[in-house]
């Protein structure tokens, strides 16, 4: 799979921040240098393409360890997915306290956290995690460590948006190119599309028009982070198939029909600008 889909990152990125949710994750700086090792080796000859490592956060990581992969340009981040929120998540948080040493450690040192927004709870609607996960753990852990870097990967709803423009520092959120162009119609009306499927899952209209606005706006706050995420079609196409949309190979390209369909093409570039700044997202 590393081989059959990195030249796609390659060829339409210079760099990419390269998500920690393998079967076993990527979770100590050791586990990070395996990971780039083996990207670096599938490259196509010749290509410049630099993978930015990230850490996956359970309860059990080691501070140090964290803060020895930043410091020593291993990592660039860690990810925070709650357990059961999405695919390969099973080795999440379930209690946020257990994880507070680490996420301490990360704002004392300036890392960056990268977060899967979501509750699991199984009495919330799918359509609502999102925005409970705000109200409910995200806004508290930004009163309790103000200094702690976030960006929400993959917003999905107008509370996403709303919510980064309402803080003054330390928080950012990144925008899918599929997230721009489909809401939950293209997966369900008509009959089930599974390719259409990830996670968070797409949302009403008026959550795609709010995300449209924020992509073309300007404000930096908001960036490009493809959340591509390749699956076989027999893991698609099943009784219970797999969440995410395989976008490297056409995502630059959907994002210039976006920002031309707002009359933004002259915005393009800015974007573009920010996502070699802060790294694009696989």
């Amino acid at each position: 799979m590393l081989r059959g889909v990195v030249q796609h990152s390659a060829q339409h990125f210079a760099r990419a921040i390269i998500m920690p949710n393998l079967v076993p994750p990527v979770v100590t700086s050791r586990d990070a240098i395996a990971y780039r090792e083996r990207i670096m080796a599938s490259l196509p000859k010749g290509s410049a393409f630099t993978p930015l490592m990230t850490l996956y956060l359970t309860e059990g990581t080691v501070p140090d360890d964290v803060a020895h992969a930043y410091q020593n340009g291993i990592a660039r981040a860690v990810k925070l997915y709650p357990a059961g929120a999405t695919t390969n998540s099973a080795s999440g948080v379930r209690d946020l306290d257990k994880a507070m040493p680490v996420l301490e450690r990360m704002a004392e040192i300036g890392m960056p956290l990268c977060i899967h927004g979501e509750v699991t709870d199984a009495d919330i609607d799918i359509f609502d995690r999102e925005a409970v996960f705000i109200d409910t753990v995200l806004d508290p852990l930004r009163r309790r460590l103000p200094q702690l870097r976030i960006t929400m990967e993959h917003v999905t709803t107008r509370e996403g948006v709303d919510y980064v423009r309402s803080a003054t520092s330390n928080l950012s959120a990144t925008l899918t190119v599929h997230h721009l162009i489909i809401n939950r119609n293209a997966i369900l009306a008509g009959g089930i599309r599974p390719h259409y499927y990830c996670l968070p899952v797409a949302k009403r209209e008026s959550h795609r028009l709010a995300l449209r606005e924020a992509a073309v706006s300007g404000d930096k706050r908001f960036y490009l982070g493809t959340d591509s995420a390749p699956h076989a079609d027999p893991l698609k196409e099943a009784a219970c198939g797999c969440a995410g949309c395989f976008t490297a190979p056409n995502a630059l390209a959907c994002l210039a029909h976006v920002f031309e369909d707002e009359g933004a093409l002259d915005r393009l570039g800015i974007k573009i600008d920010r996502l070699h700044g802060a790294g694009g997202h696989a």
